[in-house]
């Protein structure tokens, strides 16, 4: 059980890498697609296509549905024949007129009349008589069963009512010679025919459909390797069809579950190895930000958030992929963090963005040159103006890339695609967002960024004001250490807004007994005369343990409380330890030291430096550069001594600097001229 809690942070950074990984690889959209977006009409874009596998080449929407009309207007029709409509015909012709009128009529007219009908029957149901005629062409070819056979003939073959009219009016109009009423006649012979031919609807589309089905919807293959189009050609015509067809195979294709899990695995490894490489430049470069889960939750967390929206856009419309906005990580990162990390990270969740992005080459660049833009533009984004200036920089790269980009595909700018000039824009004005996202990540993850600084600088706030109230010298030593401090920052390279505020708070302690430090003490009376060296030791030491009550109390960042607990780190309250040495030589040193812990990073030193050296020159009678340089040298040069800067993350080089910055700031302050030579 202990061995599980010695190993419980490392157990909680494999458990978030593995997480992380895990959930990147499960949204990101299916990746059976085509990796090229192109426009009829418009140029190729990319290197010269050549087919990766062999496919055949799909009919065109339009081709088909040609092709489908023409087998639906040339499929023969289907109609049944009753042969025995014919012989009722005959026998009630028969048995209604010719038997009544052969002893009516002579001789000759019956045999004329009788003779004209055998005509009209022969021609009429010699193919048949359609009595719901339909909506066909003339030519039409029809199949008409007849006793489980099929005969051939055209629509026009079949006698409709139009046509049965004509024909008996015509052969009874020949019965010129006949002493009979024509007119009946027609009548008669119209009431008697009955239609012998129906239209076999149900076998007639069994039969279109069938030849439906076997309409190929392909036609030729393009064989691997083959060329199907060369960068600058005019995606039409027959380049189009491959196109469409490959894009088609692609989103059709489908993968066995070895080959899923195999391609499953890829992406596990590459996602995984990305995430490893972050987390090993956090623990080399960044080590409190690797030891403190919280923020490396927070890091992995916004690169997730990133994920989650591009994989969103590009499954959704992979044409708006440049309306995220991408660069708000290294901006986020960098109000939080610095901007190496925010750039660091950027270029990881590129990587792995490039994995579900179309074109990912012009991709990759336009991100990368946006994050580097990002993370060199002005790093005071709490100011509006910079803020605004580092968004329309992050759209003129945009601007300028795409520019490039389409001149070096197309040879030129005629026919660019303005609408793309518009996402670029919306992606600008989206990472204004990042002004409330600061203050919602600062409730949430409890981290300060230098929007909240600026706010904590406000010497009007309640805790400042309350300080000034009750130690109002300790106050204006703060406001001189912040000065101090701010300007040696400045010229090292270290957050100055940080340790400026860092600065102003360090002795809020100081409130609980103001009277006990001598910056308080107008009147002269010092209540320490009546106290043991060692009392007087434990009051000054316990300002750094109740500053730190006063600022949670205060809900002040756990940044700033940094400040306050290392700003003495573990030095000796030397004047009341030698006090107490002189009654008792053996008296034990560590009654008389700070607890700690000792500076930790450039902010927290440069405070240590800027702190100690300010309230030492107050102690200065006639105060002169020469004076002021040996008390400086003096002072620094102990506490790197008693390696109170072994964890601050400081150079030689810079503390040398801060040496030169502090004196000149002093010399400014207490208004001295450089001493010449007598």
């Amino acid at each position: 059980m202990n061995s599980l809690y010695n190993y419980q942070n490392i157990i909680y950074r494999v458990f978030l890498l593995c997480f992380c990984t895990a959930l990147t690889v499960y949204i990101f959209p299916n990746n059976n697609r085509f990796k090229y977006d192109y426009q009829q009409g418009e140029p190729w874009d990319y290197e010269t296509l050549y087919a990766p596998f062999s496919f055949p080449i799909e009919k065109s929407e339009a081709a088909l549905l040609k092709e489908r009309q023409r087998v639906s207007d040339e499929a023969p029709y289907y109609f049944k024949i009753d042969s025995t409509i014919e012989k009722k015909v005959r026998t009630n012709w028969a048995n209604k007129y010719l038997i009544p009128s052969k002893e009516d009529l002579p001789e000759q007219d019956f045999k004329s009349i009788e003779a004209e009908w055998n005509n009209i029957l022969y021609e009429i149901y010699k193919v048949g008589y359609l009595e719901l005629p339909l909506e066909l062409n003339q030519s039409q070819p029809i199949l008409i069963e007849l006793n489980n056979e099929l005969k051939a003939a055209i629509y026009d073959d079949l006698y409709k009512p139009e046509d049965l009219g004509r024909l008996i009016n015509d052969r009874v109009q020949r019965l010129k010679e006949v002493g009979i009423n024509r007119s009946e006649l027609l009548a008669e012979f119209l009431e008697v025919i009955q239609p012998n031919i129906t239209y076999d609807k149900q076998l007639t589309e069994l039969a279109i459909q069938e030849e439906l089905n076997k309409i190929l919807t392909t036609r030729g293959v393009v064989s691997q390797g083959a060329r199907i189009i060369a960068q600058g050609e005019i995606v039409e015509g027959e380049q189009l069809q491959i196109l469409q067809t490959l894009n088609n195979t692609y989103k059709s294709q489908t993968w066995t579950e070895s080959q899923y899990n195999w391609k499953l695995g890829g992406y596990i490894v590459l996602v995984g190895m990305a995430y490893t490489m972050l987390i090993l430049f956090l623990r080399r470069y960044r080590t409190s930000v690797f030891e403190n889960f919280r923020k490396l939750f927070f890091i992995f967390f916004n690169i997730q958030v990133v994920v989650v929206l591009t994989a969103t856009v590009v499954t959704i419309d992979v044409q708006y992929i440049y309306v995220v906005p991408v660069c708000i990580l290294p901006l986020i990162l960098k109000a939080f963090f610095d901007a190496r990390l925010g750039l660091f990270t950027h270029v990881i969740a590129i990587f792995i963005l490039s994995f579900i992005v179309p074109n990912s080459d012009e991709y990759l660049f336009l991100q990368m040159m946006a994050g580097i833009v990002t993370v060199l533009s002005n790093n005071e984004i709490y100011k509006r103006a910079n803020l605004f200036l580092t968004v329309a920089q992050i759209i003129g790269i945009y601007f300028l890339s795409y520019f490039a980009f389409y001149a070096i595909n197309q040879g030129g700018v005629i026919g660019l695609d303005w609408s793309r000039l518009g996402y670029f824009v919306l992606c600008g004005l989206a990472m204004l967002f990042v002004w409330p996202l600061i203050y919602i990540y600062e409730k949430i993850f409890g981290l300060v960024s230098d929007v909240s600084l600026l706010e904590l600088s406000d010497t009007n706030s309640k805790l400042l004001k309350a300080l000034s109230n009750k130690a109002p010298g300790t106050f204006h030593h703060s406001l001189n250490v912040a000065n101090i401090a701010e300007t040696v920052a400045n010229e090292i390279g270290a957050n100055a807004m940080l340790v400026r505020v860092g600065a102003l708070y360090h002795d809020v302690g100081k409130m609980s007994n103001p009277t006990y430090f001598t910056e308080n003490q107008g009147s002269g009376i010092n209540p320490h005369n009546d106290l043991d060296p060692e009392d007087s030791a434990r009051i000054i030491i316990d300002h750094t343990l109740k500053g730190i009550e006063i600022a949670r109390k205060y809900n002040l960042p756990d940044r700033i409380i940094d400040f306050i607990r290392t700003h003495h780190g573990d030095s000796l309250v030397y004047y009341f330890y030698t006090k107490a040495k002189e009654h008792h030589p053996e008296v034990a040193k560590d009654n008389f030291r700070y607890p700690g812990p000792k500076p930790f990073s450039q902010e927290t030193a440069i405070l240590m430096i800027a702190d100690s050296v300010e309230a030492a020159t107050k102690s200065i009678k006639n105060p002169t550069s020469v004076k002021i340089d040996n008390l400086v040298n003096k002072i620094i040069e102990g506490q790197v001594e008693s390696g109170q800067f072994l964890n601050a993350n400081i150079t030689f080089k810079q503390i040398e600097t801060i040496k030169a910055v502090i004196k000149k700031k002093l010399a400014s302050i207490y208004h001295l001229r450089i001493e010449y030579p007598e």
